[in-house]
């Protein structure tokens, strides 16, 4: 019937299940529920290269590819990051990476979705160093981040001011 969720038991828990990983994801690392999006996106990347017993205890990927999926790229969720800058991007005495915080995986290229917490974007690369068992002070804590329509993140200036003094 319409409007009836309940009657969609498989894809009502499935949607349950993700939701909850995502939450459990965000909150695990203090990140702003503004990044609920990329906690869904990577609980199903990695959902989809977890075994479940409906499929004989093979993954959905190798069920639909025919192979095993590389586990070996998997990092920690909100995890400290640095993205390497390309020597081209940069001058001399210039920093060689940018200090972000790894937010999930690109969906059809290797790279890994990185947040910039000094500009408030989102950037994509595959030279990254990840600290991943440290994580004291990486907190996104910020409820007035939203995303622009070309898929970047920015603060409200007076957030960012509040934020500014708050660390001197």
């Amino acid at each position: 019937m319409p409007h009836k969720p309940q009657q969609n038991g498989v894809a009502e828990r499935k949607n349950i299940i993700l939701v909850e990983c995502a939450c459990s994801m965000l909150q695990g690392k203090s990140i702003s529920n503004v990044f609920w999006a990329e906690g869904i996106n990577t609980a199903v990347y990695l959902k989809n290269r977890s075994p479940t017993k409906s499929l004989e205890l093979k993954t959905p990927f190798e069920a639909f590819y025919g192979y095993k999926p590389k586990v070996s790229h998997l990092r920690v969720f909100g995890c400290k990051a640095f993205a390497h800058i390309p020597k081209d991007e940069r001058r001399k005495l210039d920093a060689k990476s940018i200090k972000c915080i790894f937010v999930g995986y690109c969906d059809k290229h290797k790279p890994y979705k990185l947040f910039d917490r000094s500009t408030h974007r989102l950037l994509a690369s595959r030279d990254v160093v990840f600290h991943e068992n440290e994580n004291k002070g990486d907190k996104i804590n910020n409820t007035s981040v939203w995303h622009d329509n070309d898929g970047s993140v920015k603060l409200d200036p007076s957030v960012e001011q509040d934020q500014e003094q708050a660390q001197e």
